[in-house]
């Protein structure tokens, strides 16, 4: 349970468009952000984190059979005789 309020860098307010004037604090199970530039103000649930990771190319295992059928390309110079 977090109370402090810290500025996230390099995020845009979804209202004014100012960039560095979010700040995001948790209480009681809530995550809050706010602009201090104007108005905007949102509050989200925390979520668990039993939700599966996300599949993408970088978390993904090596299909070896892939791999080994891979073969190299051979660039031909046309200006050379055979």
């Amino acid at each position: 349970m977090s109370s402090i309020k810290r500025f996230i860098a390099g995020v845009t307010c979804p209202r004014c468009a100012a960039m560095d004037r979010i700040r995001a604090w948790e209480q009681n199970g809530i995550r809050y952000r706010e602009c201090v530039s104007c108005d905007f103000f949102e509050q989200l649930p925390i979520e668990d984190d039993t939700s599966p990771e996300l599949v993408t190319r970088v978390n993904q295992v090596r299909d070896e059979q892939k791999v080994q059928d891979l073969q190299p390309v051979r660039i031909l110079d046309p200006g050379k005789p055979k």
